[in-house]
């Protein structure tokens, strides 16, 4: 008879403890030691073994020259947004990871997938959904169903010998937390169960050369649940973002292993499922906005995607004797920043005003060259006095006040052009080599000189 071990495993890192200590020692993590109950495994049996692996794969060495390179071609996927965001297609063998939070559309958007995927076999394996629930899903999105299999089993033997049957062209799980190994006394969701089946899985997609998606859960904090090292093990993470209670959904690349890491995917949500948003820029800029003060249009860069988002500031006075400082979509120490140059190289007084910014449409921006138009949009406010509907921004402000140039500024350019803009504000030092037709510059090597000639 096996005997039993208490082993304690930090939820953060994985690492093993014999005993419970407040802080991780591998980490440094407070409270993440969690008790689990281990089966000590027989000497001489095999724990890598599963249905499904090949215990017969070479170990040879090979020549990087020889090595061939056809077997690696992408699979192309119905889904532009999520070509994007995976780099161009489907990698052979790949093993992804798509998080988010919960009733945010994971579940929707990989079913999507198989269904659209009508020249492969697909396998969705579901351990949270009942096979008649699946299928009321499929109805709803209206996409052929003969060739996707479901599956509803959280044990990986179970899953591995279906998958031997099938011969899936593509494996869905949903969701990695739900799924346990044999070989692990724990429960369901602990982290060496967690750590086991993405293991098994991660076997599989490489020797069988099928893609594998693994739907995760998160946190409160936001982060992926489970351990850390799922993400190491994993090809690709994706993000899925949005409030629940508005209808675009972004799917954000945090790592790929064979594409770029800053990609984006826009959706909006409808009632047959996900629609791909191919112009998000049109979508997410309303029409009445340049009848108000305080909304500027600034350009962003996400990937290779050029987009123009809606930047709402509004600057009022305090009710209290702290002035409040908030900010959605955007970095607040990035806002306070702005609110100092604004105050040192221009001669506004915020110090004891309440500050509140938006970036519409849900999006979060990160690219340095949307802190003109945050400027802008807040000396618009302050002032009272719109900034017209024709004018978009692109520039990067420092401490002194100054306009730094900005990356891809012909694709920013021509984006701008496209929507129908007149006039572009850039960096005095800017190296432009062509402007589109219709489409003025207006540049200037500070802000404090470029506001004069906005207003």
């Amino acid at each position: 008879m096996s005997k039993l071990k208490t082993l304690y495993v930090c939820q953060q890192c994985g690492a093993q403890s014999a005993q419970w200590t407040g802080k991780c020692t591998s980490c440094g993590s407070w409270n993440s030691l969690v008790e689990e109950i281990r089966e000590k495994t027989p000497s001489g049996t095999d724990t890598r073994r599963f249905s499904g692996s090949s215990t017969k794969r070479s170990a040879e060495a090979q020549l990087l020259s020889e090595v061939a390179t056809d077997s690696t071609r992408r699979w192309e996927c119905p889904d532009a947004e999520l070509n994007r965001v995976l780099g161009g297609g489907l990698v052979p063998g790949a093993l992804i990871l798509l998080g988010g939070e919960p009733g945010i559309g994971k579940s929707t958007l990989l079913l999507q997938l198989a269904l659209q995927l009508s020249q492969m076999r697909v396998l969705y394996v579901s351990g949270e959904e009942s096979e008649a629930q699946i299928k009321l899903r499929a109805q709803r999105l209206g996409l052929p169903q003969e060739h996707c299999y479901v599956l509803t089993e959280t044990e990986t033997t179970a899953i591995f010998k279906q998958v031997d049957a099938i011969r899936p062209h593509l494996l869905i799980v949903d969701s990695i937390q739900t799924v346990f190994s044999p070989l692990i006394e724990s429960a369901p969701g602990s982290v060496s169960q967690i750590r086991q089946a993405a293991g098994e899985f991660m076997r599989f997609a490489k020797e069988n050369r099928v893609p594998v998606f693994l739907i995760g859960h998160i946190t409160k904090d936001g982060q992926l649940a489970g351990p850390k090292v799922l993400e190491h093990l994993v090809d690709t993470v994706l993000q899925f973002e949005g409030d629940r209670h508005h209808s675009y959904r972004v799917v954000r690349t945090l790592k790929n292993r064979f594409g770029s890491t800053s990609e984006l995917g826009i959706y909006e949500m409808q009632g047959a499922g996900l629609r791909e948003v191919s112009n998000p820029s049109e979508l997410l800029l309303t029409r009445q906005w340049h009848q108000q003060s305080g909304m500027a249009i600034g350009s962003t860069r996400e990937g290779n995607r050029s987009l123009l988002v809606e930047v709402q500031a509004l600057v009022a006075g305090s009710a209290f004797g702290t002035p409040q400082r908030s900010t959605t979509g955007f970095e607040q120490r990035r806002l306070n920043m702005l609110l100092a140059v604004l105050e040192k190289r221009c001669g506004y007084r915020l110090g004891q005003l309440d500050v509140f910014l938006n970036i519409a449409g849900g999006l979060r921006v990160e690219d340095p060259a949307i802190d003109l138009a945050v400027a802008l949009a807040l000396a618009s406010s302050l002032q009272d006095q719109p900034l017209g509907g024709d004018t978009c921004f692109a520039a990067e402000i420092g401490l002194g006040g100054e306009l730094r140039p900005v990356a891809q500024i012909e694709n920013r350019l021509a984006e701008a052009a496209k929507l129908g803009f007149k006039r572009f504000c850039l960096s005095s030092h800017q190296q432009v080599q062509s402007v589109p037709k219709g489409l003025a510059l207006v540049q200037a090597e500070r802000l404090d000189l470029l506001i004069p000639k906005i207003f």
